[in-house]
């Protein structure tokens, strides 16, 4: 009754069958995996802005990664800009999804090291080969609060690190690489600027982070489940469809030659 489903056309469907929900069941667990890394992110960004400020230097330190729990935590820092050795990085969006740069500005520190200071974003006001016009900061010594964020990198970030840029122009924020540039010790990571905002709100400063999304990875991971649990029942339903249709050609078949056969005499 089912000797069709040896036939080369069934089982190679049936193998595919066979492959298709592992892959799906995995792929339910990657979305799983995702959601659950979004839900702890987001708590961490909630916990992170949430705490009172605390001097950079106790939760990073020349050359150190900044730890997972410290992303987005509230730090401050006293010292000067120095503008001189100020750099942009190229291809970020505002929040309108202009183009343009964010400009990166050492801050010494009253030890001498220094820590990278992101002041926020300024439209591209020029041809790309130039270095742009950035409002000065602040001048003299001053305390500046922001939120500490972790050295860049293209597999976190998806943008490409390429090379031979014009001068002072830089695709990823990296206090290793700054650090080669100054030739001075620079904390690891950066800091996006809170406070003082710049005077006329130029640059703009980077605005918090939204961490009450979870996203639709969850309704995803759902989707794939589903699809792993219909993929057996759809070969099923096409097997059953297979041998009624293979059943009714076979009677209609039998019926045709009884029809046409010669009467007995």
């Amino acid at each position: 009754m089912y000797r069709f489903l040896l036939s080369r056309q069934w089982v190679i469907l049936t193998l595919v069958t066979l492959a298709l929900i592992p892959t799906m069941i995995e792929l339910g667990f990657w979305q799983l995996h995702r959601h659950e890394h979004r839900v702890a992110l987001n708590t961490v960004i909630g916990n992170s802005l949430a705490a009172t400020p605390v001097p950079a230097e106790s939760l990073t330190s020349p050359g150190a990664t900044v730890k997972h729990d410290d992303l987005y935590h509230r730090v401050t820092a006293k010292g000067t800009f120095d503008t001189a050795h100020e750099v942009v990085a190229r291809r970020r969006t505002n929040v309108d999804g202009e183009v343009g740069f964010h400009v990166l500005t050492p801050f010494v520190l009253d030890d001498g090291k220094v820590i990278l200071v992101n002041r926020g974003w300024i439209p591209a006001n020029g041809v790309q080969t130039e270095f742009p016009k950035i409002p000065a900061p602040a001048s003299g010594e001053i305390t500046v609060t922001g939120r500490l964020m972790p050295d860049e990198t293209t597999a976190e970030s998806g943008i490409k690190n390429v090379q031979g840029l014009p001068a002072r122009q830089i695709m990823l924020i990296s206090s290793g690489q700054q650090a080669k540039a100054l030739g001075k010790q620079v904390l690891g990571g950066y800091v996006e600027l809170t406070s003082p905002r710049p005077k006329g709100d130029s640059p703009e400063l980077i605005p918090a982070p939204d961490h009450s999304d979870i996203g639709p990875h969850m309704a995803y991971a759902v989707q794939w489940w589903l699809f792993a649990a219909g993929v057996p029942v759809g070969w099923v339903v096409l097997a059953r469809r297979e041998r009624r249709d293979r059943a009714e050609a076979a009677a209609a078949q039998e019926t045709e030659t009884k029809e046409t056969a010669p009467a007995a005499v």
